[in-house]
């Protein structure tokens, strides 16, 4: 169902990334997972550097925040076996790399969670933090955290 859907929309769902430094991907514990945050990388190379509102635009960010979410997708995946054993997306939490005075972050995070939404419909509803920060590991433009329940 999930993964039929991501199929029709085009959506590839990479390999998980390789921690950056000294931690798991994601962390299940009963039915629940937990993802580390997860950044624009793609291939092993950072897609999206820089500073929202300076060197990124809101569209750009909103296209990182979108790759952010894809890799959350990749480690749950890695540790469901199968994201139609996604029963619900309960949070996501998206932090902004954020030029002095920016204060779109809001609108970045939307990148994240509309993708999710053409997911997962109604099951993709989600809590949700979008937060501006000075600075992100390897310059990465957005990072984004997932909770995700899933099916007994």
């Amino acid at each position: 169902m999930y993964e039929e859907r991501i199929n029709e929309l085009g959506i590839h769902i990479p390999k998980a990334p390789d921690p950056l430094a000294v931690y798991i991907p994601a962390v299940r514990e009963g039915n629940m997972v937990y993802t580390a945050g997860q950044i624009p990388l793609s291939g092993g190379e950072l897609k999206f550097s820089g500073k929202v509102g300076q060197d990124l635009d809101v569209e750009t960010a909103q296209k990182a925040a979108e790759l952010c979410a894809i890799n959350c997708l990749s480690v749950v995946k890695s540790v469901a076996g199968n994201l139609d054993n996604i029963e619900r997306i309960l949070k996501l939490t998206v932090f902004v790399n954020s030029a002095p005075g920016f204060t779109e972050q809001h609108k970045v995070a939307n990148g994240a969670s509309e993708l999710i939404g053409k997911i997962f419909g109604d099951t993709g509803k989600h809590a949700r933090s979008a937060v501006g920060v000075n600075e992100l590991p390897i310059n990465s433009a957005v990072e984004v955290e997932m909770i995700v329940k899933l099916k007994s």
